[in-house]
Formats: structure tokens, sequence, C-alpha cells
């Protein structure tokens, strides 16, 4: 499991090496919330492609290595001309984990992912979300693309608990054919 203490380790050690991250899953929800509503086995975070090289050698010297290509994932070549994954795990030996996507930025400052997105973009307002972990303010993807992102794929209780919670604390409307959490708590 990836506590709070670790997730702002990964998040400042990223940082402080000049590497942005933004928070989405389970983390970046909780942090849009201000306080951790459940176990999280690791921490998603969606990236510019340029770092993806960078933040693999960063944390393999903390002892994360490649877990798993996503299958969405498309190897993309970044600004240096290295070829590197767009969505793939890292674990170290005690099972934590960081979810990378890798994503370029546009003359707007849109974010366009670099892995298999079928035209789905990240608005500038939507790179602008910031939330709390454990007292530390972090980046994260707002609200509205917190809840796209999940969408497309059979979503598990854990999950549709945590866009339920999205839902009642912003008023984020699900995308149309997507049905809300029932009344299960779910």
């Amino acid at each position: 499991m990836v506590t709070a203490e670790e997730a702002i380790r990964i998040y400042q050690c990223l940082l402080t090496q000049g590497i942005p991250v933004w928070l989405t899953g389970g983390w970046g929800i909780d942090a849009l919330l201000g306080e951790q509503t459940r176990p999280h086995k690791d921490l998603d975070v969606i990236m510019l492609l340029e770092d993806v090289t960078r933040m693999r050698q960063l944390l393999g010297g903390d002892g994360f290595s490649l877990k798993e290509l996503w299958s969405e994932n498309r190897w993309a070549v970044d600004a240096q001309g290295v070829e590197a994954a767009t969505a793939l795990v890292l674990q170290d030996a005690g099972g934590r984990e960081v979810d990378a996507h890798a994503m370029r930025l546009d003359e707007q400052g849109n974010g366009v992912p670099a892995w298999e997105g079928e035209g789905f973009i990240f608005k500038s307002q939507d790179l602008a979300g910031a939330g709390r972990i454990a007292g530390v303010t972090v980046r994260c993807i707002s609200p509205a693309a917190q809840i796209r992102c999940h969408t497309g794929y059979t979503l598990p209780e854990q999950q549709l608990r945590d866009l339920k919670l999205l839902h009642e604390k912003f008023g984020v409307e699900y995308p149309d054919g997507y049905p809300p959490p029932g009344p299960s708590g779910a």
C-alpha cells in the first residue's frame, strides 16, 4: 500500500528534481477531497512525456522497476530523442506502485495524452486542480477530469464510491450514458 507519507515523499522527490506531476486516481481524488477515504495500492500520476525517462531513473534509484506496460501504452519519442513508454506501472520490493501516464502540452497549455487517448484532452483548467495529502498541497487533475478518466471501463466498487464523493463535494456531473453510483453507497 502507498501511505499518505509515501505518496508525498514520491511526489516531492519528483517535484524537487524538476519533474512536475498531476495526481489522478485514488490519491488524486482523496487530495481533492482533502482527506484519505480508503487505502491505495498505488500513486497514479499524469506527467510530461519529456520526463518519463528521468522519472524512471530517479525512482529506479529508490528501488522501483518496471512492473508492466498498460495495454494503451504507445511508445513515443520525447524531446531528447529517446523512445519512452507512455503508460506504465513501476513497483518496488515492498509492492508499492507508481502508475504513470505521459502527455504533451500544446500551445494553449492543454495536455494531449501520448498514450492511446482517442481524442481525449486535458484542458488547461483540468490541469489546474490542487488538493492536500497529509497537509501538503499537491497538484492534481480537476474533479471533472477525474470523472472523465474513470469512464470507458467497468469500475470496481471503490472507484464508484470515489466518483460519488467527487460528485457530492463538487457537484460534477457524470458523462452522458454513464450512470451515477447507486443508492447502495457504492
